[in-house]
């Protein structure tokens, strides 16, 4: 079961362009960012627990965001690249209420009632997954995390290989989008 909630986490990335990734960033203040020129993966992020070719959807696309961002792949890193999904089921009420609160009427000026009149209250559950992307870049030279981003997005099990890939590659352009920090 938890396969399967990690395999559509990454479907998360994959919903439709209506709903957009809420990305949020945190880094390390003391960092000094502008020494960070070359990256590798993790061993934990090459054997991301989703489909291969959902992983291979991912690798690629944040390959292709660290070039962007001027690194480059290395066998001797500056930084490692840690991904890590998180899949949550989640349950939203909302009650509707209809009917009078009153039932009565007036006669002769003089307003009169009775009973509390008639309502009823329906309660609509909706159900779903909502899944997290980390992507974390650890110091190599001393294993602590320096930045990481995070995108989270309820995730849509519909949509085709091509729509996934597509959103998979928009969210994590949104995520490291978020890289260097605004350093104050």
């Amino acid at each position: 079961m938890i396969r399967n909630f990690l395999f559509s986490l990454l479907i998360l990335l994959a919903a439709s362009c209506s709903s957009t990734v809420k990305v949020t960033s945190d880094y390390d203040k003391l960092a000094d960012f502008a020494k960070y020129k070359t990256y590798a993966f993790s061993q934990e992020s090459l054997n991301l627990p989703v489909g291969d070719l959902n992983r291979a959807r991912v690798i690629a696309a944040v390959e292709t965001e660290m070039a962007a961002k001027g690194f480059t792949k290395s066998g001797n890193p500056d930084i490692i690249v840690d991904i890590l999904v998180r899949a949550e089921e989640k349950v939203d009420a909302t009650a509707t209420t209809s009917g009078t609160g009153y039932y009565g009427g007036m006669y002769g000026g003089m307003r009169y009632g009775y009973g509390g009149g008639f309502t009823s209250t329906s309660i609509n559950y909706e159900e779903y997954i909502e899944g997290t992307m980390f992507i974390n870049f650890v110091d190599a030279s001393t294993q602590k995390i320096v930045w990481q981003g995070r995108g989270t997005k309820t995730i849509d099990e519909d949509a085709d290989a091509e729509k996934r890939e597509e959103n998979i590659n928009a969210a994590i352009k949104a995520i490291i989008a978020e890289y260097p920090p605004q350093q104050k």
